[in-house]
């Protein structure tokens, strides 16, 4: 079927590039107007910080997500001019479409503004520039705008800076190593077109899935850079095999790429599907940020294969075969392998003791649902933040809400309420953590129909800090009828650190379910793939053991201060949740993909009668040069991550770069082959009943023991 189906696509091959050219042009139209619909949003469904929102939204005509906050330093300005200033900011703010002043306080010398719209968080932040130029121009020069969209159109122009870059230091990095390959050939471009043609492909679809769900900001930045490194992976190991079978076959070009999509093809085929599988799992995360990550990026390794099926084989038959390279690329890899058959017990012990002291590390691993302090301390919005925490706390950016239910309309005012109310407020009021509580008998405090309270509590910490989560739960375990509240009363707990607290509650509950899940999986399509039951369990040890020490190199780069600095990183002693869960699926399936490389090959060499030390030999050999240079190539696309301005990239970038580089190595050059010649035999066992399931020969356990 794969034979008839590349000469299909050769015969086609003007169809097939005029459908990839219009693919091309449709991408970079949705690039264009992407960022738009483009969201920051971490809400947790169904949490109970969730339906404070809600009845926030709701009752209170809150939208957190569409209000601005005007910072001013006052100074010793009087009241009748502090009142001039909050009028001046009001008139000014009428500028976006149904704005209003929702709250307007003076604390610490500095005034705080809450401009309430009726606009979505993409819509409002268009509007940032132009308020911002209103407020100077109407005299009010040294305000401050911030709040989520005004975060959101700084953020925006500063993360598209960093994926250009990225993009920049990927293609350049790229090119060198395919030029030392390849050598000066026409065929270096192909890697670069598949990769044009992928990442056009996942953005036009992104663009369509963003009209109809959310999805996160960071996106164009990761897609792009990995899909840059995969397809230019997948694209080298099937023109390094295209090249064995020219050589072997000259004057039938035809031919030796139906023999490349039959042998190099099925490797790519079972990567991209092992990568997808591994993402596919983040669909099953109940948050949407998260679920956006796995939905958009599950696309990349999807419309790689699809395009190293369809425009890689049309592609090696346009261009010229001629090209240098590395001669003797082989050979080094040879000498390495025999070596390994050597001295297994060695290697394999000095390869473990290497990664043990790095995976004990990961221990020290903390999450933290986000980060106001990695931010680039530049930007306007973050400038107005750090006014704030400086004069006044961490707390009051991101204050607590409580929400109180009073199960009826008008209730509100009647005196058992009046006096609960203040009997908490007072009980708050004494917890250790509280800086300041805000409460009242009028909007904002008490909704129109006199059914809701609202309780404003700001915290000493930030939003994240353990002390703020621990505050968050004491508010939640608190029972309003010892304060008098009626029976019928109910609360919620609103606001950043309540929102922080569901969402870990959420990621703690359904990752190891989602891991479990991810983990039979791959195995099941492993087993599938190598008829082993041994190789399968021995590439997720591998992949579990080049985790643990890819978090061990993230802690020690983060958390300590030397490394941190000499990276030119932040340094910080938590790592941002979605970063890390992220971090975890995606480097599980690209471990994966190194991987299927090298079993693929020495499989394919013990199918054609080698012995499994030959075999490994030959994989070993053949596929060494493959996995290096397309490692080197996705670490070099994954290094515009490292180089940007937010930490939960540079979180990924760090992980990525030193993950590869380690699983690449020490993991899959060194490792891998030791165990697989020490469990000699042992690699190809597969039991009677799961081989009659396969349909497929088994390898029982007398011809494994010899």
């Amino acid at each position: 079927m794969l034979e008839r189906w590349t000469l299909f696509v050769v015969r086609k091959r003007l169809t097939v590039l005029l459908l990839w050219v219009f693919i091309l042009a449709i991408g970079a139209l949705s690039s264009a107007g992407l960022d738009s619909r483009l969201s920051a949003s971490v809400y947790v469904p169904k949490s109970a910080s969730s339906r404070a929102n809600q009845v926030l939204s709701r009752d209170f005509d809150e939208n957190i997500e569409g209000t601005f906050t005007v910072v001013d330093y006052f100074h010793q300005a009087t009241t009748m001019q502090i009142s001039k200033l909050e009028t001046k900011i009001e008139v000014t703010s009428q500028i976006i479409p149904g704005s209003y002043i929702a709250e307007s306080k003076a604390i610490g010398g500095i005034l705080f503004s809450n401009i309430n719209t009726p606009l979505s968080l993409s819509r409002a932040s268009r509007y940032t520039e132009p308020f911002r130029a209103a407020l100077r121009s109407s005299g009010v020069t040294g305000a401050l705008v911030t709040g989520p969209p005004a975060v959101e159109s700084d953020v925006t122009p500063v993360l598209n800076t960093d994926l250009h870059r990225g993009e920049l230091i990927g293609v350049v990095i790229s090119l060198a190593i395919l030029i030392i390959v390849l050598g000066f050939s026409w065929q270096v471009l192909i890697p670069f077109l598949l990769a044009l043609a992928s990442i056009a492909a996942t953005i036009g679809t992104i663009d369509l899935l963003a009209r109809k769900f959310l999805i996160v900001l960071y996106i164009p930045n990761i897609v792009e850079l990995i899909g840059l490194g995969l397809a230019v992976d997948y694209s080298l190991l099937m023109i390094t095999r295209f090249r064995r079978e020219i050589r072997a076959t000259p004057l039938d070009k035809n031919s030796a790429i139906v023999r490349v999509v039959a042998s190099a093809g099925r490797t790519v085929r079972l990567s991209a599907f092992t990568i997808a599988l591994a993402l596919a799992t983040l669909l099953l995360v109940p948050i949407p940020f998260i679920r956006s990550l796995g939905m958009a990026t599950i696309l990349v390794p999807l419309f790689s294969f699809l395009a190293a099926f369809t425009l890689q084989p049309v592609l090696l038959s346009l261009f010229p075969t001629a090209g240098g390279g590395w001669t003797n690329r082989e050979q080094p890899f040879n000498r390495l392998a025999q070596l390994i058959v050597k001295r297994p017990k060695v290697i394999a012990g000095c390869s473990i003791a290497a990664l043990v002291g790095l995976a004990l590390v990961s221990m020290g691993l903390h999450l933290t649902p986000s980060s106001l302090t990695a931010v680039p301390a530049h930007l306007e919005s973050e400038r107005a933040l750090t006014a704030v925490t400086h004069s006044v706390g961490e707390g009051v950016i991101t204050p607590n809400e409580l929400v109180i239910d009073l199960g009826s309309v008008g209730a509100a005012q009647s005196s058992q309420t009046e006096l609960a109310r203040t009997e908490l407020a007072k009980f708050l009021l004494k917890d250790p953590e509280a800086l300041v509580v805000a409460t009242g008998t009028k909007p904002p405090y008490i909704d129109s129909s006199q059914r809701y309270l609202r309780i404003f509590l700001v915290g000493r910490h930030g939003f994240s800090a353990p002390e703020s989560v621990a505050l968050v739960k004491r508010m939640r375990s608190i029972s309003l009828q010892q304060f008098g509240f009626s029976r019928q009363a109910t609360l919620l707990v609103g606001g950043a650190a309540a929102q922080g607290v569901d969402l870990m509650h959420v990621l703690g509950n359904s990752f190891p379910w989602i891991l479990t899940l991810m983990l039979l999986l791959i195995f099941l399509a492993l087993l599938h793939a190598f008829k082993s039951i041994v190789l399968p369990l021995k590439a997720i040890l591998l992949d579990l053991i080049s985790l643990s020490v890819a978090f061990g190199i993230l802690v020690l780069a983060f958390g300590t201060r030397a490394i941190s600095g000499a990276l030119g990183i932040y340094h910080l002693g938590q790592i941002e949740a979605w970063a890390g869960i992220f971090l975890f699926v995606l480097l599980f399936g690209l471990s994966m993909d190194y991987e299927v490389f090298i079993i693929s090959s020495i499989k394919e060499a013990r199918d054609s009668g080698a012995t499994n030390v030959q075999a490994i030999i030959q994989g070993v050999t053949q596929t060494g040069m493959v996995v290096s240079a397309s490692a080197l190539i996705f670490m070099g696309a994954v290094l515009g991550l490292t180089q940007g301005h937010f930490a939960g990239l540079q979180e990924l970038g760090i992980g990525l770069f030193f993950g590869v580089l380690i699983d690449a190595t020490i993991i899959r050059g060194l490792l891998l082959p030791s165990i697989m010649v020490l469990l000699g035999e042992w690699n190809w066992w597969l039991p009677r009943l799961i081989a009659r399931t396969m349909k497929t020969t088994p390898t029982p356990l007398d011809e494994v023991r010899g």
